[in-house]
């Protein structure tokens, strides 16, 4: 099976350089051998149909392109991430528009188009009608600093929609529990006379199943399936950010008529910290030191997000706020890209509350400083001088 962070244009199979009919033409020629009406339950095709369909989604769009072409794949999804399934389309109804779109066709025209390629696949397709996935879940997840620069292990309590275990989601457990629909005679549709128009409308009777139930299952009552409570154990990998999202697939509601679930989405918030911030992989630290340290100069040991203790060295004439860099002491790429750096910012503090005898030590201190003790002042007034000559 193709990986699906492989790279787009290697997915379809064309240069870098290629033209927007270049794309169309190899997304059309792959569309047409992996099209799932090809390859009935063949599940590494439809997953090869999703990933040239996400493909082409995106390099097909100038803009979508450009972000893709400059940024990669967070530069199109945002900063997303799908975990340990990667990203991709959320579902086969995205790469079938994504499809009829390629081909010209669009929700009207959709029968047409598979006509034409297929030979008909009316009568499959109306017998999977029933099967639907179930719907996708949101949960918020607030994680600490350092949760996500050292990853985590949580557990989620979710209430979902799950398979009825007495009918297993068939929704009766009797033999002649289901009857085929009287209202829309198994179409799944009625028509609605709309003045000198007729629409073909969802059956309101059986939701476009084409069947209802008339021997309901006493535990979930016709449904085919129960709400249920369950502690979902989250993988939070290293270096996650603020405002990434997670995709567990299948931990959402059941899916109906042997559909498959829906998707669990965890949206992470991380907590800001007294101390350091995050700037990409990269940590920041601002370090107080004194008048006298920046001067002299001296080592320091601070702390690192990861828990270690780092030792730096600050020569002597050290201006505020000079930056020093303590490599692989940020947070680890979440994407297996290594790891960022700690980047220790100090800004030298002017002594306040001095006693007399500091006041004349440092008033001594003056009389005896150099022009070359403050080089920055003396470029500045430089600067000054020519100013006024001109």
């Amino acid at each position: 099976m193709t990986n699906t962070m492989a790279d787009y244009y290697s997915v379809l199979g064309v240069s870098k350089g290629a033209t927007k009919e270049e794309v169309k033409k190899a997304y059309r020629k792959q569309a047409l051998k992996y099209h799932p009406d090809r390859n009935p339950g063949d599940a590494e095709a439809e997953q090869r149909f999703k990933e040239i369909s996400e493909a082409y989604e995106v390099l097909s769009n100038d803009q979508k392109r450009q972000m893709y072409d400059r940024y990669g794949k967070e530069g199109v999804h945002g900063a997303s991430m799908g975990g340990a399934q990667g990203q991709g389309f959320e579902s086969m109804e995205e790469a079938l528009r994504t499809f009829m779109g390629a081909f010209g066709g669009g929700a009207s025209g959709g029968d047409s188009v598979f006509e034409s390629f297929f030979g008909g696949m009316g009568g499959s397709r109306q017998g999977m009608r029933g099967a639907r996935q179930g719907a996708s879940k949101r949960v918020n997840l607030t994680l600490s600093f350092e949760e996500a620069a050292k990853g985590a292990e949580k557990t989620l309590a979710v209430t979902n929609s799950a398979t009825c275990k007495t009918c297993h989601g068939k929704r009766t457990t009797a033999t002649d529990g289901i009857k085929t629909c009287s209202h829309c005679q198994g179409s799944g549709q009625v028509l609605e006379q709309r003045g000198f128009f007729s629409m073909a409308m969802t059956c309101p009777y059986c939701q476009g199943e084409g069947q209802e139930v008339v021997k309901p299952c006493e535990t979930c009552r016709g449904q085919g399936s129960v709400k249920e409570k369950q502690n979902v154990k989250v993988h939070i990998p290293a270096g996650v950010a603020d405002g990434m999202r997670m995709k567990m697939s299948g931990y959402g509601d059941a899916g109906a008529g042997g559909g498959p679930a829906g998707d669990l989405y965890v949206f992470i918030h991380v907590k800001q910290h007294e101390v350091f911030e995050r700037e990409g992989d990269d940590v920041l630290l601002d370090l107080p030191i004194t008048f006298t340290e920046a001067a002299l100069g001296c080592k320091k040991d601070v702390p690192s997000i990861l828990g270690q203790t780092c030792r730096i060295t600050i020569p002597e004439g050290t201006q505020s706020g000079k930056t020093f860099r303590v490599r692989k002491e940020g947070f680890p790429n979440v994407h297996g890209h290594g790891t960022g750096d700690m980047l220790v910012r100090v800004y030298v503090e002017t002594p306040t509350r001095l006693t007399k005898e500091q006041k004349d030590l440092l008033a001594h201190f003056h009389k005896l400083e150099g022009p070359h003790n403050s080089p920055r002042q003396e470029g500045f007034l430089d600067k000054l001088k020519s100013l006024f000559k001109r």
